[in-house]
């Protein structure tokens, strides 16, 4: 359904050229959901918006890359044809609902847009339709809400209409970015049902980028871990919950509470700070927060720090590690 390969862009900054996301790779199929996952400023949102040629130029640039959608790499299409690829094939829930909607226009209007381009609807079929997208993601009182102005609404309400909005047309990809940020736990699970059902009903693809592990275990059928601009582990849910073999996917692992914990239990962090993307990293990214290469000789240490490891298939996945974790592994031995 959708294949990426190789995907590199980078931001011209103040403090130099900042190269946000360095030969990402995925596949995401028909019918499943790809959870991409990784602390903040670790390239998901910039891949995810590469991934519609959203990256705004300057001060952004595409590097070089391929994102194939069934037989089209979108970074070749000419400009005049994105319209018709963005929503009705492609379609976001963007992670910022306070700027994502147009604050000149009613909901009704943004709304129908979508669907007078989509469908040809008339403003009566599109108004019909539009209240039942905004009941369906529990907005109360639709027909109201529909002559608000993005101002006048909250944020969790902002959200839920730009969910609405990118669920409209039905399309054949799904990328949500952070899609239930502003939203309670209960609304939270009625959206991820939500688009769950949309899922079974037309077979569409769903990226899932997020920070909560819980919603990925909850929601996913595979899972890339992203550091620093790079996929460094990829897999089956199951396999990569069950046995990761990064460092890196070990500690976010370890750092998710545990039923039975105290309130006040300590939890394992990883220590450190990301590599500067400003300059060019030796070895592998994560060689300086590394718990595991504490562990190790000073020959295999030196070779964390000078050589950059690639990709390589294990039983269930891919991992980016000269020396993957294998067996149980205790907290404590990640901050010792």
């Amino acid at each position: 359904m959708l294949r990426v390969r190789d995907l590199a862009v980078g931001f011209d900054t103040p403090a130099g050229f900042l190269r946000a996301v360095d030969g990402v790779s995925f596949d995401v199929h028909a019918g499943r959901t790809l959870g991409i996952v990784g602390e903040s400023g670790c390239g998901k949102s910039v891949t995810a918006s590469t991934v519609l040629r959203l990256v705004p130029r300057p001060p952004g640039r595409i590097l070089g890359g391929e994102v194939w959608l069934g037989e089209q790499d979108v970074l070749t299409l000419p400009s005049d044809d994105l319209p018709g690829i963005r929503g009705n094939e492609i379609s976001m829930i963007f992670q910022d609902p306070m700027t994502s909607l147009n604050p000149v226009f009613t909901v009704e209007r943004q709304l129908f847009e979508v669907l007078a381009m989509r469908f040809g609807m008339s403003r009566q079929q599109a108004h019909a339709r539009s209240v039942e997208m905004l009941r369906t993601v529990g907005i109360a009182e639709p027909e109201s809400r529909l002559r608000a102005y993005p101002h006048e609404l909250s944020g969790g309400m902002k959200q839920r209409v730009m969910i609405a909005m990118a669920l409209l047309c039905e399309p054949r990809v799904l990328i949500a970015d952070e899609p239930t940020t502003a939203l309670d736990v209960t609304i939270q699970a009625q959206i991820l049902h939500l688009i769950k059902d949309l899922q079974q009903r037309t077979g569409t693809a769903v990226i899932l980028i997020t920070h909560d592990m819980g919603v990925v275990a909850e929601t996913c059928d595979d899972v890339a871990v992203m550091y620093a601009g790079r996929i460094v582990e990829t897999g089956g849910i199951v396999e990569v919950f069950d046995s990761a073999r990064h460092p890196y996917t070990r500690g976010l692992l370890a750092s998710i509470p545990r039923r039975g914990q105290g309130r006040k239990a300590e939890l394992p962090t990883i220590e450190g700070i990301v590599p500067s993307l400003t300059a060019p990293i030796e070895g592998c990214r994560f060689a300086g927060r590394c718990w595991k290469r504490r562990t190790l000789g000073a020959a295999d240490a030196a070779r964390c720090a000078s050589e950059d490891p690639a990709l390589r298939a294990f039983a269930g996945g891919e991992v980016a590690c000269h020396f993957p974790v294998e067996g149980t592994v205790r907290p404590e031995e990640m901050t010792s």
